[in-house]
Parts: C-alpha cells; structure tokens; sequence
C-alpha cells in the first residue's frame, strides 16, 4: 500500500497560548470539604499551586522545541490524518515495532523509552536489540484527526496502523501498548498474524470471561473478578461517564484548562506508583505538557468519545478462536487491577509473564529502563522466526 507521508512540525498558535493564560488568571475556584485532601477527587491545594507554576513559569514554547527534536509525519489513510514519530533504530537490522498510547495519555508516553528501543546499547543494551519505532496518535488524540463520525473503535484502529506499517514499509514488526493501546495492539496482532511477530502489552484490555463450556474459572480467577468489581465501584466513574455522556463532559473540560487539568491529574496520581506524590512519577513540566498538549489541540472530547466506542465495540473474545500471534505481559505494581497469567492464556499464546516490583499504568515512563528491557528480552526471541 502507498502512503504520501509529510513530515510534521508542532507550532502551536500563539494566540492559543495567550489565551491559556488569561483563562487560567480567570479561573473561579470551587471550595472543598475541609481535610479532604485527594478523598474526594483533585486535592485544591495542590491543583492551585499547579496551576500558579502553568502560569508563571511552564514554558511550552520551550516543551515544544524539545519535542520537535523527535521525528513527527503525518499522512491520511482510509481518509483519516495520522500523526506519528518514526524514529530509525542503530544497527544492521531493527526491528520494527508500533508502540500505542492510552488514556490520558499521548505519544508523550513512550519519549522516555523510546533511546532504549531505537539506542539500546546507550542503556546496557545490545546494539542487535534496536527497533524502528513507529508511535503513532489514535485517532481523536493528538496531532491526529478528531473522529465526529462513529466506529472509530479498537478494530477499526488496528487496520489504521496496519495500513501505517505497510505504507512505511514494514511487511513483519511488532505492537506494544497499555490501556487502550493493548487493545488496539491485541487486535492488530489477531487480525494481522500474518505481519506481526509479536504483541507485548502491559495491560490486559477487554473481557476475557470464558464460553460457555470453557473450562471453569479457577480460585486466582474468581478473586481477580472481585477485585476488579471492587476496583471498578471505587474508581471506575470516570469510565462510566466517559463511555455514555461524553459529550456533556467534554463542554467543562474543553473550555476550562483548570477543569481539564483537574481531571487527568487524579488519573496521573492514582494510576503510577507514586505512593500518593503524583511528581515522583511526573514533573510539573512533564504533567503540564501533557495537559497543555490536550488543551491546544482540543482533543479531550474526542479521546474521551474513545470509551464510547470501546462501550458500543468492546474488546470481546466470546466465540473466536484464541490469538496465535506470540504474546508478552508485563505486570507492574501500580497497574489498574490484572488477571492472573491463567486467565489471560485463555485467549492469549502467551509466551512471557513479567512481574516487576515497581512501576504503574504509565510504565514506559514510570520505568522505561523496566520495560524496554522485558521488551528486548522478549523480543529477541523473535527477530529470526
């Protein structure tokens, strides 16, 4: 398949960072209950204190130029624009790989990782481990398009990048990803054996519940069900209202840059294992840009429109055939709850299970060194089949 590629440079309007900043002076701050510090949601405090260093001292011109020392493309397939890095690993002969985002998050997850895929020996690594690394903006985040027509769903994306990689021309490669990333990776890897070598994910995405007639749920199995129920009762308003009224959501969200900024920061802090510190995981830079990356590009309501899609197309198993494709799992400590290895092995060939001691949902960053490592190791196993 032929793809016209353009490369990309970010340069963000600077009347749309003007206008941050007064709305950020601007902002009318709500009160809270006293003591209740991040109990009932963003503790004020330390969302003030955010905001006052967004509009004092974060410099995103500053971010921007950074940023731009990555290699950016944009190209349109199937009518959609695509925004990607593509960045040529060392060596002789890289492997190919397509790494993919989650939620609230954005190609800004793998910057960390991505010198110890395409540099390795720079980390201890071996130079005949490098990959070329293809991160790509879902649709709806980014510098990629806003979807406002439905069906842009886990399978629809797994085409998508499909298409990417043979237009790049990488006829054999890799997929990694976390939250919505491992779903968009799982299904290219199911739809796609012919072309990927391998999946490694560091989230187990969709529901994996078995046939009827399958063999019985196992005592690991039945507990990981009720911690997830309890998980999801506790913690999962944010799904549920991003999965049926996102758009009544997105009108605070995309007009208010502290309301936008509030709801990704209980995420960032709730989700690494940061043990309640949400910049021993992040910087305020690296959180603002993130944020400030949502805000320019208006993109919270199209992201969030995502777990619509996820709701009405979910990453479902029941009544096809397991995946063939070779699968890793990395399970890191401060992940959303994960099922036992039996579990996953129900519809996965899974070939690697890696529990580490530290880590969260968002390891390429939390632990780059972590994961690039279990992604070389597993890997490795594959660049001759």
């Amino acid at each position: 398949m032929s793809v016209e590629i353009q490369q990309y440079t970010i340069d963000i309007d600077a009347q749309a960072i003007d206008d941050l900043r007064l709305r950020l002076a601007r902002t009318r701050w709500p009160d809270e209950m006293l003591g209740s510090g991040w109990r009932n949601g963003t503790d004020l405090a330390y969302l003030r204190q955010l905001v006052e260093y967004w509009l004092d001292e974060f410099d995103w011109r500053a971010q921007e130029a950074r940023l731009n020392r990555l290699s950016h493309y944009r190209t349109v397939i199937d009518d959609v624009p695509i925004h990607f890095v593509h960045e040529r690993g060392q060596g002789k002969n890289p492997l190919p790989l397509i790494m993919t985002h989650g939620w609230p998050g954005s190609f800004l997850e793998m910057e960390k990782i991505l010198p110890r895929l395409t540099h390795p020996d720079r980390f201890g690594g071996a130079e005949e481990d490098a990959f070329d690394v293809v991160i790509p903006s879902v649709p709806g985040f980014g510098f990629s398009v806003r979807p406002v027509l439905g069906g842009m769903n886990g399978r629809k994306v797994a085409g998508l990048w499909a298409a990417l990689m043979d237009g790049l021309g990488y006829s054999r490669y890799g997929a990694q990803g976390g939250d919505i990333g491992a779903g968009i990776s799982t299904w290219l890897g199911y739809y796609h054996p012919q072309s990927v070598a391998g999946v490694h994910l560091n989230f187990i995405p969709g529901n994996y519940e078995p046939d009827p007639g399958a063999q019985p749920l196992t005592a690991a199995e039945l507990a990981f069900l009720e911690r997830r129920t309890g998980w999801w009762g506790e913690e999962g308003g944010y799904s549920h209202l991003q999965s049926t009224r996102p758009q009544t959501l997105a009108y605070g969200l995309n007009d208010s840059p502290v309301g936008l900024a509030a709801w990704m920061l209980e995420k960032y802090r709730a989700w690494s294992d940061c043990d309640g510190d949400v910049e021993v995981s992040f910087t305020k830079d690296e959180l603002l840009t993130q944020i400030s990356l949502y805000w320019f590009t208006q993109t919270i309501g199209s992201s969030i429109r995502y777990y619509r899609e996820g709701r009405t197309n979910p990453v479902s198993f029941h009544g096809l055939k397991p995946m063939a494709v070779p699968t890793a799992v990395a399970i890191f400590p401060r992940e959303l709850p994960m099922p036992p290895r039996e579990y996953a092995a129900r519809f996965y060939d899974i070939k690697r299970w890696t529990e580490f001691e530290r880590g969260g949902h968002f390891a390429a960053h939390e632990v780059p060194d972590l994961l690039a490592a279990d992604m070389r190791a597993f890997f490795r196993t594959l660049r001759g089949a």
